[in-house]
């Protein structure tokens, strides 16, 4: 399926605001310790990063949800950094 850029400039607008969302949900589950929640944040993330192309997120996402499924939570902290870091620079390549 082919998409207009200004159709996937709209999907990847509407991916700012869930991804913030399912960033938030990730840095609160790691704030409380629920791995699952965590996971389960760091896949949504992953999947529509994916779904757009958005590479570097997709990866990042990856090694979030895998290292929070093995129980790694205390090595993930940089990952939400790096997540949200990425996050903003795509909102903010998409906004100019």
């Amino acid at each position: 399926m082919e998409l207009e850029d200004e159709e996937y400039l709209e999907l990847v607008e509407l991916f700012i605001e869930t991804g913030t969302s399912d960033l938030d949900k990730f840095e609160s589950a790691i704030e409380a310790g629920d791995a699952n929640a965590a996971a389960d944040a760091a896949h949504s993330l992953k999947g529509a990063a994916g779904g757009l192309g958005l590479t570097a997120l997709f990866e990042l996402a990856k090694e979030a949800e895998q290292k929070t499924r093995n129980g790694f939570m205390e090595e993930i902290a940089y990952l939400s950094r790096s997540l949200k870091t990425k996050l903003d620079e795509i909102a903010s390549l998409i906004r100019k």
